[in-house]
């Protein structure tokens, strides 16, 4: 049994994460910033730690995550056109993720990202987009620039139709659709798998379960 501290509990893909994590025989710990989420994800299975991403620093971090064996950062800064919080959520929660890893003493880190944020943007670009893409982007770098042993998934666009367990997994895929509850599957799965350890990846739906499509990719 092992605790999962994921970052942005109370999101989308982390309510479904959380009891997959549970049914694998894991401790999921849902870092939230609203109290009155508590009682429905401990309902789901989940520890509950208070942890408001944009106001608090990285020694918070540290703490929250202390007894962790992984980190998920599953966190974003919505879908409202707020550019700032771009750089505090997305970017800036990463950031503070992977110092509060590093201090904490939890190597094992999977972030969730977006795909095609390495490449060039048009001129004509949406401003609240482009910080977007930026956010992750630099997250991402990073990420990988840090001792920690990571996992990126880029998945394309989220939708919330059931999941079907079939994936189509490579550095880079096809522009396409994937249901959160595919993402979801597939962080539960390379959380242990250290064969993921160092992948970057880009995931959409497609024809190959998930494990052979993780071992074909590694």
């Amino acid at each position: 049994m092992s605790r999962i501290a994921i970052v942005g509990g109370h999101g989308k893909i982390a309510r479904l994460l959380i009891p997959l994590l549970v049914d694998g025989g894991h401790v999921p710990v849902a870092l939230i910033r609203n109290p009155d989420h508590t009682a429905e994800l401990e309902t789901a299975g989940a520890e509950v730690t208070l942890l408001d991403i944009e106001s608090s620093d990285t020694d918070d971090f540290a703490r929250a995550f202390e007894g962790a064996d992984a980190v998920v950062f599953a966190a974003g800064g919505g879908a409202d056109g707020n550019i700032e919080r771009k750089k505090t959520v997305d970017l800036g929660g990463s950031l503070k993720s992977i110092d509060g890893a590093t201090r904490a003493g939890v190597s094992r880190f999977v972030q969730i990202s977006a795909m095609g944020v390495d490449e060039p943007l048009a001129d004509d670009t949406e401003d609240t987009w482009v910080a977007y893409v930026e956010a992750k982007r630099d997250a991402d770098v990073a990420l990988r620039d840090s001792s920690l042993d990571w996992t990126i998934v880029r998945p394309g666009g989220l939708t919330d139709d059931p999941g079907t367990g079939s994936i189509t997994l490579a550095e880079k895929v096809d522009r396409g659709q994937i249901p959160r509850a595919d993402v979801a599957a597939l962080i539960a799965t390379v959380l242990p798998d250290r064969s993921t350890y160092g992948k970057q990846w880009e995931v959409i739906g497609g024809p190959t379960p998930i494990p052979e499509a993780i071992a074909a990719a590694t």
